[in-house]
Protein backbone atom coordinates (compact mmCIF):
# COMPACT_ATOMS: atom_id res chain seq x y z
CA UNK A 1 0.00 0.00 0.00
CA UNK A 2 1.23 3.40 -1.05
CA UNK A 3 0.16 5.35 2.04
CA UNK A 4 1.34 2.63 4.40
CA UNK A 5 4.78 2.91 2.81
CA UNK A 6 4.74 6.69 3.34
CA UNK A 7 3.69 6.34 6.97
CA UNK A 8 6.48 3.83 7.60
CA UNK A 9 9.16 5.87 5.86
CA UNK A 10 8.22 9.42 6.84
CA UNK A 11 9.80 9.06 10.27
CA UNK A 12 13.20 8.30 8.76
CA UNK A 13 14.50 11.83 9.38
CA UNK A 14 14.22 11.26 13.12
CA UNK A 15 14.89 7.51 12.97
CA UNK A 16 11.46 6.97 14.52
CA UNK A 17 8.19 5.74 13.05
CA UNK A 18 5.87 8.58 12.10
CA UNK A 19 3.33 7.46 14.71
CA UNK A 20 5.93 8.03 17.45
CA UNK A 21 6.55 11.67 16.52
CA UNK A 22 3.09 12.98 15.55
CA UNK A 23 -0.05 12.87 17.71
CA UNK A 24 -2.61 12.17 14.98
CA UNK A 25 -0.82 10.58 12.04
CA UNK A 26 -4.16 9.94 10.34
CA UNK A 27 -5.39 13.54 10.55
CA UNK A 28 -6.06 14.83 7.05
CA UNK A 29 -7.46 18.01 5.52
CA UNK A 30 -10.34 17.32 3.14
CA UNK A 31 -11.24 20.01 0.62
CA UNK A 32 -14.58 20.05 -1.15
CA UNK A 33 -16.61 22.54 -3.17
CA UNK A 34 -20.18 23.33 -4.04
CA UNK A 35 -21.38 22.65 -7.57
CA UNK A 36 -20.76 26.31 -8.41
CA UNK A 37 -17.19 26.18 -7.11
CA UNK A 38 -17.34 27.66 -3.58
CA UNK A 39 -14.61 25.77 -1.66
CA UNK A 40 -14.43 24.63 1.95
CA UNK A 41 -11.92 22.56 3.90
CA UNK A 42 -11.77 20.83 7.28
CA UNK A 43 -9.71 18.30 9.22
CA UNK A 44 -11.01 14.75 9.57
CA UNK A 45 -9.54 11.47 10.78
CA UNK A 46 -8.80 8.86 8.14
CA UNK A 47 -10.27 5.59 9.42
CA UNK A 48 -9.55 3.09 6.66
CA UNK A 49 -7.46 2.77 3.54
CA UNK A 50 -7.06 -0.14 1.18
CA UNK A 51 -6.71 -0.84 -2.53
CA UNK A 52 -9.96 1.04 -3.18
CA UNK A 53 -8.96 4.33 -1.56
CA UNK A 54 -9.23 6.46 1.60
CA UNK A 55 -12.25 6.25 3.94
CA UNK A 56 -13.52 8.70 6.54
CA UNK A 57 -16.90 8.98 8.27
CA UNK A 58 -19.28 11.89 8.57
CA UNK A 59 -22.84 13.11 8.83
CA UNK A 60 -24.10 13.15 5.25
CA UNK A 61 -26.20 16.23 6.03
CA UNK A 62 -23.15 18.23 7.14
CA UNK A 63 -21.67 20.80 4.81
CA UNK A 64 -18.91 18.46 3.67
CA UNK A 65 -21.38 15.63 3.23
CA UNK A 66 -23.71 17.73 1.09
CA UNK A 67 -20.87 19.13 -1.00
CA UNK A 68 -19.14 15.81 -1.58
CA UNK A 69 -22.35 14.05 -2.56
CA UNK A 70 -23.52 16.81 -4.93
CA UNK A 71 -20.05 17.52 -6.36
CA UNK A 72 -18.12 14.25 -5.82
CA UNK A 73 -14.58 15.54 -6.32
CA UNK A 74 -12.19 16.18 -3.44
CA UNK A 75 -8.58 16.67 -2.39
CA UNK A 76 -6.85 15.38 0.75
CA UNK A 77 -3.70 16.78 2.32
CA UNK A 78 -1.58 14.94 4.90
CA UNK A 79 0.97 17.31 6.45
CA UNK A 80 3.70 16.20 8.87
CA UNK A 81 5.56 19.31 9.98
CA UNK A 82 8.29 17.60 12.02
CA UNK A 83 9.22 15.41 9.05
CA UNK A 84 8.98 18.30 6.54
CA UNK A 85 6.75 16.16 4.37
CA UNK A 86 3.29 16.18 2.92
CA UNK A 87 1.16 13.99 0.67
CA UNK A 88 -1.63 15.37 -1.50
CA UNK A 89 -4.33 13.13 -2.99
CA UNK A 90 -7.01 14.03 -5.52
CA UNK A 91 -9.90 11.93 -6.73
CA UNK A 92 -13.60 11.23 -6.83
CA UNK A 93 -15.78 10.51 -3.80
CA UNK A 94 -18.47 7.89 -3.22
CA UNK A 95 -20.44 6.53 -0.28
CA UNK A 96 -19.21 3.21 1.03
CA UNK A 97 -21.80 0.44 1.35
CA UNK A 98 -24.26 0.67 4.24
CA UNK A 99 -23.01 -2.57 5.79
CA UNK A 100 -19.49 -1.15 6.11
CA UNK A 101 -20.75 2.05 7.71
CA UNK A 102 -22.86 0.15 10.24
CA UNK A 103 -19.99 -2.23 11.03
CA UNK A 104 -17.68 0.69 11.80
CA UNK A 105 -20.40 2.49 13.80
CA UNK A 106 -20.65 -0.55 16.08
CA UNK A 107 -16.96 -0.21 16.98
CA UNK A 108 -17.30 3.41 18.15
CA UNK A 109 -17.51 4.31 21.85
CA UNK A 110 -21.12 4.33 23.02
CA UNK A 111 -21.05 8.04 23.83
CA UNK A 112 -19.83 8.77 20.30
CA UNK A 113 -22.68 6.68 18.90
CA UNK A 114 -25.19 8.70 20.93
CA UNK A 115 -23.60 11.99 19.84
CA UNK A 116 -23.87 10.94 16.18
CA UNK A 117 -27.53 10.05 16.70
CA UNK A 118 -28.49 13.54 17.89
CA UNK A 119 -26.10 15.49 15.67
CA UNK A 120 -27.54 17.94 13.17
CA UNK A 121 -24.07 18.88 12.00
CA UNK A 122 -23.54 22.26 10.32
CA UNK A 123 -26.99 23.52 11.38
CA UNK A 124 -27.77 26.23 13.91
CA UNK A 125 -28.31 24.88 17.44
CA UNK A 126 -31.05 26.51 19.52
CA UNK A 127 -28.83 26.38 22.59
CA UNK A 128 -26.18 24.21 24.18
CA UNK A 129 -28.69 23.33 26.89
CA UNK A 130 -31.08 21.80 24.35
CA UNK A 131 -28.26 19.74 22.84
CA UNK A 132 -27.15 18.49 26.26
CA UNK A 133 -30.73 17.57 27.18
CA UNK A 134 -31.12 15.53 23.98
CA UNK A 135 -27.82 13.79 24.65
CA UNK A 136 -28.81 12.98 28.24
CA UNK A 137 -32.20 11.65 27.13
CA UNK A 138 -30.54 9.22 24.74
CA UNK A 139 -28.04 8.14 27.40
CA UNK A 140 -30.99 7.23 29.61
CA UNK A 141 -32.75 5.46 26.73
CA UNK A 142 -29.65 3.38 26.06
CA UNK A 143 -28.56 2.91 29.67
CA UNK A 144 -28.88 -0.83 29.12
CA UNK A 145 -25.63 -1.52 27.28
CA UNK A 146 -27.13 -4.65 25.76
CA UNK A 147 -29.38 -2.37 23.68
CA UNK A 148 -27.44 -1.30 20.58
CA UNK A 149 -27.48 2.30 19.39
CA UNK A 150 -28.76 2.33 15.83
CA UNK A 151 -26.53 3.89 13.19
CA UNK A 152 -28.34 6.98 11.84
CA UNK A 153 -29.39 6.85 8.19
CA UNK A 154 -27.58 10.13 7.53
CA UNK A 155 -24.26 8.97 8.99
CA UNK A 156 -21.67 6.83 7.27
CA UNK A 157 -18.46 6.52 5.33
CA UNK A 158 -17.16 8.32 2.27
CA UNK A 159 -14.31 6.98 0.18
CA UNK A 160 -11.93 9.08 -1.90
CA UNK A 161 -10.87 7.00 -4.89
CA UNK A 162 -7.43 8.40 -5.83
CA UNK A 163 -6.55 9.63 -9.29
CA UNK A 164 -3.50 11.73 -8.42
CA UNK A 165 -0.86 11.63 -5.68
CA UNK A 166 1.76 14.27 -4.98
CA UNK A 167 4.56 13.64 -2.46
CA UNK A 168 6.56 16.59 -1.17
CA UNK A 169 9.72 16.69 0.94
CA UNK A 170 11.57 19.81 2.09
CA UNK A 171 15.32 19.42 2.58
CA UNK A 172 17.80 21.97 3.88
CA UNK A 173 20.39 21.46 1.17
CA UNK A 174 20.41 20.49 -2.47
CA UNK A 175 22.63 17.47 -2.98
CA UNK A 176 23.10 14.61 -5.38
CA UNK A 177 21.91 12.34 -2.59
CA UNK A 178 18.49 14.00 -2.77
CA UNK A 179 18.19 13.06 -6.42
CA UNK A 180 19.23 9.49 -5.69
CA UNK A 181 16.58 9.32 -2.97
CA UNK A 182 13.97 10.42 -5.48
CA UNK A 183 14.85 7.54 -7.77
CA UNK A 184 14.59 5.03 -4.95
CA UNK A 185 11.33 6.56 -3.85
CA UNK A 186 9.90 6.17 -7.32
CA UNK A 187 10.90 2.52 -7.52
CA UNK A 188 9.50 1.58 -4.11
CA UNK A 189 6.23 3.46 -4.65
CA UNK A 190 5.67 1.72 -7.94
CA UNK A 191 6.27 -1.63 -6.28
CA UNK A 192 4.07 -1.12 -3.22
CA UNK A 193 1.42 1.13 -4.70
CA UNK A 194 0.44 -1.20 -7.50
CA UNK A 195 -2.91 -2.13 -5.95
CA UNK A 196 -4.23 1.36 -6.66
CA UNK A 197 -3.37 1.26 -10.34
CA UNK A 198 -4.77 -2.07 -11.55
CA UNK A 199 -7.10 -1.59 -14.51
CA UNK A 200 -5.93 1.94 -15.25
CA UNK A 201 -5.13 2.98 -18.77
CA UNK A 202 -2.39 5.46 -18.00
CA UNK A 203 0.02 6.18 -15.19
CA UNK A 204 2.54 9.00 -15.41
CA UNK A 205 5.32 9.38 -12.85
CA UNK A 206 7.51 12.47 -12.76
CA UNK A 207 9.86 14.20 -10.36
CA UNK A 208 9.57 17.96 -9.88
CA UNK A 209 12.34 20.15 -8.47
CA UNK A 210 12.16 23.78 -7.40
CA UNK A 211 14.82 25.89 -5.67
CA UNK A 212 13.06 28.74 -3.91
CA UNK A 213 14.61 32.16 -3.03
CA UNK A 214 15.53 31.03 0.49
CA UNK A 215 17.83 28.40 -1.07
CA UNK A 216 15.84 25.56 0.49
CA UNK A 217 15.17 22.68 -1.82
CA UNK A 218 11.51 21.90 -2.26
CA UNK A 219 11.24 18.46 -3.75
CA UNK A 220 8.03 17.05 -5.13
CA UNK A 221 8.73 13.35 -4.93
CA UNK A 222 6.40 12.48 -7.76
CA UNK A 223 3.00 12.98 -9.25
CA UNK A 224 1.01 9.95 -10.33
CA UNK A 225 -1.86 10.67 -12.67
CA UNK A 226 -4.23 7.76 -13.04
CA UNK A 227 -7.17 7.44 -15.36
CA UNK A 228 -9.78 4.70 -15.08
CA UNK A 229 -10.78 2.73 -18.14
CA UNK A 230 -14.00 4.04 -19.65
Amino acid sequence: MLLRWVLDKAGSMTNQPLSHTIYETNAVAVASATRDGIPSVRMVLLKQFDERGFVFFTNYDSRKGRELLSNPRAAMLFYWDQQHRQVRVEGRVEKICRQESEAYFETRPRDSQISASISKQSTVVESRKVLEEEHEALKIKYCDTSTPVRCPDNWGGLILIPECFEFWQDTLTCTIKSHQSLQRTKAVCCEHGGEFFKGHTHTQICNLFDLNPSKRCEILWMILFVRKQL
